[in-house]
């Protein structure tokens, strides 16, 4: 598997996806160049998928599509959802990150350094 969605983070998501208009709704979880240290996650709805490019596995009863290219960047990856007295958020836990930013949201891995932003 891929991903590791938690309980918690997939009760958060259901929810979320309540609210979007479509029976075929899919979590789409990646990687995109920029943030301070190069890469940066991408995570959203999606209805359509490109078998060729993507590929679609399930975690925690949460129907989730990757890009093909992103797979060895994200694999063994950990989404959470954590509550505190400031609200709630989402938080990821990937072991390939060799480096991340302060706030945790952008990373680079052994193999794949991304585009760091420089206004960051």
């Amino acid at each position: 598997m891929i991903l590791n969605i938690t309980e918690a983070a997939s009760r958060q998501i259901k929810e979320m996806m309540k609210e979007e208009d479509s029976e075929n709704i899919r979590l789409r979880f990646g990687v995109k160049g920029g943030g301070c240290s190069g890469l940066s996650y991408a995570m959203g709805f999606e209805e359509d998928i490109n078998e060729e490019l993507d590929l679609l596995e399930e975690s925690n009863g949460i129907p989730v599509v990757i890009h093909r290219q992103d797979a060895p960047i994200i694999e063994g990856t950990k989404i959470d959802f954590k509550e505190n007295m400031m609200g709630g958020g989402f938080t990821i836990d990937n072991p390939n990150a060799i480096v991340s930013c302060g706030c945790g949201s952008s990373f680079k891995t052994a193999t794949n350094a991304g585009t760091p932003d420089p206004n960051c």
